[in-house]
């Protein structure tokens, strides 16, 4: 019987994956909102806890270089079948990791991402006496008992990002590692050694992505990965405001961007919607139309947010109130004002004229006010990936008549509002606080933050055995009613009144 007749077979279907890999001392949190972006993008995601992780440092100790490769390698033979294309993603020790799971399993079923690779520990921030490593290695003792510790920058150049991280490391919230035993250093380094020998027999194209500042390994190890692998399969992109936790700091969104492009994902924009599979099948897109066009009949653009990534963008013709591109916040700020505007909705629709992901609505735009109406004739882009939306353009067969109705535009309403930079604000300095408030209090903290970014509650209550999860729902199902600016207001004056009395106690 032939291969092909044997091989496990993937669901019709079935979504892309994407394995990511954490790095020394982290979790999945190394790699920022990589997750929430892949899955906004239609990828499912996978991950695991490295042996000896996700308790404390002193686990450690007796981990092997073995163990950590052994572990990637079971959980990516355990998933590698569920998908149609699998991409293998990992972060600072995850890439090495990652980079010798390609090598190991001949990977050719995706593609291979290496973020801030240390193939060399030779970064500006590392000591003069770091290639003495291998002689403290040989003290008996020594390299199980010698902690390395994280310092300052902790690998992130943006600075109130910084003074975030290190007010975590304060309160000793275990997000990460504050140290690690010596002897991890050492299976790093054959680690290391492993990758540097394996790496001209990566089969599958790879992207390296490496900030020129990076403090623990300098722009020699993407130089030496993309020249090992071959230029014909690997290529590098090069970061200018980064230090080396690339996926949190000042350049994450070029990463995401970046990574996202090369896995094939549909980005923002219809551009780039229309020169992508849209991952859903007619069906499905129009079912997904008609949910869009119920919601929109209903004037109710908080459920179309719903539909779409964290950055969906409305984009609106004309010179006037309610014109212009607004992205992720700035729809959810558009929406919120709608009401006051003439409470504007959409009618009769036509028949959608569609291009692989991307759907054209003929449709007419209401709304009214003190006594004067506004019908508008147009048509309505709608582009989805994944199941989700990702931009709304309005197309008006006479812009002028919407000038007239909403109005000028008004210069205070461009970009976000005092309150929202207020809010902002409050937002990471709340991560600051030295010392964690009670329980109440954290409470009143998450209920007022959901209530001002998503407003009412949603979705079930969580059951009797998730304490944490219905003490929350029920903490933020109290603050239904409460407007976004009342919420945002109460939540920036709790902050406030937390960091007075910090610094009164100081």
């Amino acid at each position: 019987m032939s291969e092909a007749a044997t091989a496990p077979q993937t669901p019709a279907g079935t979504a892309d994956g994407v394995f990511l890999v954490h790095g020394l001392g982290g979790t999945q949190y190394d790699l920022g909102s990589m997750h929430k972006r892949l899955r906004n993008a239609g990828f499912v995601t996978h991950s695991l806890t490295l042996p000896g992780h996700g308790t404390k440092p002193e686990d450690l100790v007796g981990v092997t270089a073995e163990d950590w490769i052994d572990a990637v390698v079971a959980k990516y033979r355990e998933i590698r079948d569920a998908h149609p294309t699998l991409h293998v993603m990992g972060m600072c020790m995850g890439s090495l990791l990652s980079a010798a799971l390609a090598e190991r399993e001949r990977h050719a079923k995706g593609r291979l991402v290496l973020l801030a690779a240390p193939i060399y520990i030779d970064g500006w921030a590392t000591p003069w006496y770091r290639g003495l490593r291998p002689l403290l290695y040989g003290v008996p003792g020594l390299r199980r008992r010698m902690k390395i510790e994280e310092e300052d920058p902790f690998g992130i150049k943006n600075e109130q990002l910084r003074a975030i991280v290190k007010a975590k490391f304060e309160r000793g919230e275990n997000f990460h590692y504050r140290w690690v035993p010596l002897e991890c250093l050492r299976q790093v380094d054959r680690l290391r050694t492993i990758v540097m020998r394996a790496a001209k027999r990566i089969p599958c194209p790879t992207l390296v992505v490496h900030a020129r500042e990076d403090e623990l390994t300098s722009l020699r190890s993407a130089n030496y990965l993309v020249e090992t692998i071959g230029g014909g399969r690997a290529r590098m992109v090069v970061l200018e405001d980064s230090y080396h936790m690339i996926c949190v700091d000042n350049d994450k969104e070029i990463v995401a961007k970046n990574v996202l492009e090369f896995f094939g994902a549909a980005l923002p924009g219809a551009t780039s919607a229309l020169a992508n599979d849209p991952r859903m099948s007619g069906q499905e897109l129009h079912a997904a139309v008609g949910v869009l066009t119920g919601h929109l009949a209903a004037g109710d653009f908080n459920a179309v947010r719903a539909l779409g990534i964290p950055d969906l963008a409305w984009v609106h013709p004309g010179h006037n109130k309610i014109a212009g591109a607004h992205v992720g916040k700035a729809f959810a700020s558009l929406a919120a004002r709608l009401p006051e505007l003439g409470a504007p909705k959409f009618t009769a629709f036509g028949t959608p004229v569609w291009n692989r992901g991307v759907a054209l609505v003929p449709a007419t735009l209401v709304a009214s006010r003190e006594g004067a109406s506004l019908e508008s004739q147009g048509s309505l882009l709608c582009a989805w990936h994944g199941g989700r939306l990702l931009e709304l353009r309005w197309f008006a067969d006479e812009v002028e008549r919407e000038d007239e109705f909403f109005g000028p535009p008004d210069p205070a309403a461009s970009g976000p509002s005092e309150l929202e930079r207020a809010f902002e604000a409050a937002t990471a300095a709340s991560r600051t606080l030295r010392t964690a408030p009670d329980n109440e209090t954290l409470l009143g903290l998450y209920s007022l933050f959901k209530q001002a970014s998503a407003g009412d509650v949603a979705g079930e209550r969580p059951g009797a055995l998730d304490m944490v999860g219905r003490a929350k729902y029920d903490a933020w199902a109290k603050r239904k009613g409460t407007g976004r600016d009342d919420a945002m207001r109460q939540y920036v004056a709790l902050v406030e009144d937390l960091k007075r009395r910090e610094t009164a106690t100081a």
